[in-house]
């Protein structure tokens, strides 16, 4: 058996999409590691994926490359709707270690199916939670706990551009996607419960489709996303988060912005959104801050969290997309804790969904009931 915690670590990877050619993007730059196959069934997206991994064998179906004898491990980063067949299948035929992106799943009924592979799966399977490794929320994760004395409530703001083409559309329906609030936000839920260390007992959300894609048609059908919600979720600890999303804000300075406040005092964490999409020279793009603001003495302290430009041009994610590879290649490696388990990514997905759920029907949902 293959050494690999000295060898380089061979990767297989399933969908070579927009996230998908990221990911080859930030393989490229880790030390001994390579992509060594692809499977992607789009003839464009796989002569991309050839551009940019030009080693890698390309195969026919996940089951040939699973047959790849080579492989250490695995990124599945296909349409949403396939990731939990995906994963199956991978657990039933070669259970490597997987790094997943989310959502995990799309439906409520397919929770059980998760929790199923999730006792029996012999191998890390990472969630695929970029936002958590943006250098200016790792910070924020760092040091909320200091600066605030105790969460008590948690703000999250994304104002941002509205859904990008996928191939075959797939991301304009709600059936593929999960909905806005799994596809979009499962990482904001990730969040809420990484920083407030509890779950959540209640959410409440208004949302909707109010100005994008509602021009659009494919076939006969009609988008049916929505661009824009509030989301309040109470939590067992009695703090409480907030959500905030708008998918026609591209002309925001800041994409994402975080806010968390305690007894002692105020963090807030200011992210812009993709520097190819930064209008103007790249020299007066925003740079990523973190705000202090303590309530004794009242003097906030503002400190710039810059990202390495070479992570900036290798992704849409501040540089988080190589970190997360980093730390999950230290799992695969040499056995490092998984640090957003399946567990995180059910958990992430059922918020998303109750969300949705709260919105349609104008009542709260109780996590007990849903």
């Amino acid at each position: 058996m293959k050494d690999i915690s000295l060898a380089t670590v061979n990767y297989g990877v399933i969908g070579c999409g927009m996230m998908g050619q990221e990911h080859l993007r930030n393989i490229a730059l880790l030390p001994n590691a390579r992509v060594a196959a692809i499977y992607e069934p789009s003839e464009a997206m796989a002569g991309a994926a050839r551009g940019l991994a030009p080693g890698a064998g390309q195969v026919s179906s996940v089951e040939d490359l699973l047959a790849q004898p080579d492989l250490d491990a695995l990124l599945v980063a296909s349409p949403n709707h396939l990731h939990l067949s995906q994963l199956e299948r991978i657990a039933e035929l070669r259970p490597l270690p997987i790094l997943m992106e989310k959502p995990l799943y799309t439906a409520p009924e397919d929770a059980a199916r998760v929790a199923r592979i999730a006792a029996s799966y012999p191998a890390p399977i990472w969630v695929a939670m970029e936002y958590r490794y943006m250098p200016p929320v790792a910070t924020f994760l760092q040091q909320v706990e200091a600066a605030t004395g105790g969460v008590k409530m948690l703000t999250i703001r994304e104002h941002r551009f509205p859904f990008l083409p996928k191939v075959g559309d797939w991301n304009r329906f709600n059936r593929n996607t999960g909905g806005t609030l799994v596809e979009k936000c499962c990482h904001f839920f990730d969040l809420m419960r990484l920083i407030l260390k509890s779950d959540p007992v209640r959410i409440m959300a208004s949302a909707g489709q109010e100005v994008n894609h509602l021009d659009e048609r494919y076939g006969e059908e009609v988008p049916d996303i929505w661009d824009s919600a509030y989301v309040i979720v109470d939590f067992a600890n009695g703090a409480r988060a907030m959500l905030e999303l708008c998918m026609y804000a591209e002309g925001s300075r800041y994409q994402e912005e975080l806010s968390a406040v305690g007894p002692a005092g105020k963090i807030e964490a200011l992210v812009p959104g993709p520097t190819r999409f930064w209008p103007g020279p790249a020299s007066e793009a925003p740079v990523p801050q973190i705000i202090v603001s303590p309530r004794t003495p009242k003097a906030p302290r503002i400190v710039e969290i810059p990202v390495d430009p070479t992570l900036l041009d290798a992704g849409d994610h501040n540089g988080a997309t190589y970190y997360q590879h980093v730390r999950f290649l230290d799992a695969v490696r040499n056995g490092a804790r998984c640090e957003v388990s399946l567990q995180d990514g059910a958990w992430a997905v059922r918020m998303g969904l109750a969300a949705q759920l709260a919105a349609q029907r104008g009542q709260a949902m109780h996590f007990d009931s849903c």
